[in-house]
């Protein structure tokens, strides 16, 4: 079988990722903290997603995002971080970091593996020697750019600065059902399911 992809897993609880993506076509490998992780991210530099647990032992997941982060060479390897606490304000902090995305535990394996292709697919769209900056956009993602209003593209830079739905609704003059109204217009041209996910995209897509 041809390998879809080799995924670095960072998780001191790796088990289920580690015996259930091999399945699907990943290669893996896994370090129990991020101190492992690190080393063998250097040992073996061709990975192509890293997931990475925020709670671990030795050195956690945000220690790990901003060391791996602070190295030029593996700013192109996209993380999806993986966090058993569903709090935007982190999310968004995290994204600011370096995090591609998020997935909150406990997941269901199909959401994983869309996730997965999901940022592989972007990861494509990267131009080489530019990386997290240039982006070759197929034609679908222009017309996710091109469907988005202005009105839109305003929310989704203040949702990028951490502002909230009353904060928003303050600055632009409007009621808080309108900016929800908005948020619900942008999920779904987007495709996307949250405000967390709306901003990574639109990161990935350069709109913001």
């Amino acid at each position: 079988m041809t390998s879809l992809g080799k995924i670095l897993i960072i998780d001191d609880n790796a088990k289920l990722l580690a015996d259930a993506l091999p399945m699907y076509g990943y290669e893996v490998d896994v370090a129990q903290n991020g101190k492992d992780g690190v080393k063998l991210l250097v040992a073996n530099k061709n990975y192509d997603v890293i997931l990475l647990d925020v709670l671990m032992p030795v050195m956690d997941g945000w220690e790990t995002l901003k060391l791996i982060r602070q190295q030029e060479q593996y700013n192109h390897i996209p993380i999806i971080m993986l966090t058993s606490v569903d709090e935007t304000q982190k999310q968004i902090s995290g994204l600011k970091i370096g995090a591609d995305d998020y997935i909150v535990k406990p997941f269901i394996l199909p959401n994983l593996l869309a996730r997965l292709e999901a940022v592989l697919r972007r990861s494509k769209w990267q131009v080489a020697g530019s990386a997290r900056r240039g982006k070759q956009l197929d034609e679908s993602s222009v017309k996710l750019i091109d469907s988005l209003t202005l009105k839109e593209r305003e929310i989704l830079q203040y949702l990028a600065k951490g502002v909230s739905n009353q904060e928003i609704s303050e600055k632009l003059f409007v009621k808080e059902v309108t900016i929800k109204s908005h948020l619900n217009n942008i999920y779904k041209k987007l495709n996307v399911e949250n405000r967390v996910q709306a901003i990574l995209l639109a990161q990935q897509l350069g709109v913001i």
